[in-house]
């Protein structure tokens, strides 16, 4: 997945911040502690990492159901 490379409302960097501040809530941190303790102070910034996921693990179910009912012959 692409990381936000910079916040769309003030253009602060976040690119080298995304992958740290996953391993940290991964380790068990919760998300507002790991955002303080990378220096991500601005809200705008916050909801620019918070709001990112992996959008590719919520429609391939959806891809996979199509595929199969197109293999089948069966329309769409």
């Amino acid at each position: 997945m692409l990381s936000p490379i910079r916040c769309f409302s003030c253009g602060a960097l976040l690119g080298d911040k995304y992958e740290k501040f996953n391993a940290l809530v991964a380790k068990g941190m919760e998300p507002s502690k790991a955002l303080d303790k990378l220096g991500i102070k601005r809200y705008c910034c916050r909801r620019m990492i918070l709001s990112n996921f992996e959008a590719i693990n919520k429609m391939l179910p959806y891809a996979e159901a199509a595929a199969l009912l197109n293999d089948k012959g069966d329309e769409i």
